[in-house]
């Protein structure tokens, strides 16, 4: 039997369960305060996957993105170990990408951990083109590569 995933736009009322998701697939997680602040921004695009179970929606995923002028780039991106491989980050990249399409946005970009392989394939799938690269990006030393996604 498929899975129903959906996606809906979130506000400052759910920066505790942005929070919440971030941390359950981030060590290095960030807080309700920070998420309250980007989700306060008119330049920022919050969304939540979630993975019917029964009656109910089981908050899986977010997507947190932000848009100057005609780019966008993606702040935080991700799905809790336990609800992976359904195709929920595929729904919350491709509702991303709509939305900030018809807002007038022509190129996406991103960071992703080198070794990523998963996430590598997801972009890719997509479209996404390796751009650059940043030294020592994350906390533990390792390089994040660039990528670019044409909308």
């Amino acid at each position: 039997m498929p899975v129903e995933l959906s996606v809906r736009r979130v506000g400052v009322s759910d920066a505790s369960l942005l929070a919440g998701l971030h941390r359950g697939c981030f060590a290095q997680a960030w807080d309700a305060a920070a998420m309250t602040q980007l989700a306060a921004s008119p330049d920022v695009l919050c969304l939540i996957g979630e993975v019917a179970d029964g009656a109910a929606n089981i908050a899986a995923g977010f997507m947190i993105a932000r848009k100057a002028e005609d780019e966008a780039e993606i702040l935080s991106f991700g799905v809790t170990p336990s609800f992976r491989n359904l195709g929920l980050g595929r729904i919350l990249l491709k509702t991303t990408m709509a939305v900030l399409r018809a807002n007038g946005t022509k190129r996406l970009f991103l960071e992703v951990k080198e070794g990523n392989e998963e996430a590598l394939r997801l972009y890719r799938s997509f479209g996404g083109e390796a751009v650059g690269r940043r030294q020592r990006y994350y906390g533990d030393g390792a390089d994040a590569a660039i990528l670019s996604l044409a909308l």
